[in-house]
């Protein structure tokens, strides 16, 4: 059974630890790691690249909104969903407007957690839920892609060995890291990149300059 890997941030431990306890409700999920800041938070999603980031909204230094805004910016393959104790409706706008896929109150039952974490997760809509991702689909919009980052040296390390040919378990190997993280890097490149497959890649690849190695590849038209 595939697992949703998960990291959670919030700058109080028993809120952290809260979270964790909801999420091993449903064994779909696994916390892969609960950190106290924003700074943290983006560090670890650079080294772990989770499925999905349960953020606090109000934290000391870097609140959510920010640290959602950054790791969006880096990571945009990434599903965040900010948590809070406000049901203040302008907290949810400037959270998808950041970039989250969803918005969580503290108060709510574990339950709904579990069942809105894995619409949100699984990309399925419930019925119950089709206002929340009308309002998320108007409003999570596209400031973070006006200011999209170039790809950081692991990417370009990953896009030469698929340029070269080599499979996800190659290049895990070769890089020493986990299938599941080459899986969510090329998920992250094609994003950054506005593509859609490997083959489209390579090229991109060869065209940069990026390529690992000199192949036969058609030039673009």
């Amino acid at each position: 059974m595939s697992r949703f890997r998960v990291l959670v941030v919030d700058d109080h431990a028993h809120a952290r630890e809260a979270m964790c306890e909801i999420l091993a409700i449903d064994e779909r999920f696994e916390v892969i790691g609960a950190v106290g800041s924003g700074a943290e938070a983006i560090e670890r999603t650079g080294l772990w690249m989770p499925d999905l980031i349960l953020i606090d909204i109000q934290m000391p230094e870097m609140d959510g909104l920010e640290t959602t805004r950054r790791i969006k910016l880096e990571f945009p393959y990434v599903k965040i969903v900010i948590v809070t104790v406000s049901d203040e409706i302008s907290y949810l706008f400037e959270a998808l407007k950041q970039g989250a896929q969803g918005y969580l109150l503290k108060n709510l039952a574990p339950s709904t957690w579990i069942e809105y974490l894995l619409a949100i997760v699984s990309e399925e809509v419930p019925l119950s839920r089709e206002l929340a991702f009308q309002i998320l689909k108007e409003f999570a919009v596209t400031s973070v892609k006006e200011e999209r980052e170039a790809l950081t040296a692991r990417e370009k390390e990953i896009l030469g060995c698929v340029s070269s040919g080599s499979t996800n378990k190659e290049i895990a190997a070769t890089l020493g890291i986990s299938e599941h993280t080459v899986k969510n890097h090329l998920k992250n490149i094609l994003q950054k990149l506005q593509l859609q497959n490997r083959t489209q890649l390579t090229r991109y690849a060869l065209e940069q300059g990026l390529a690992s190695r000199e192949r036969d590849f058609p030039k673009k038209q």
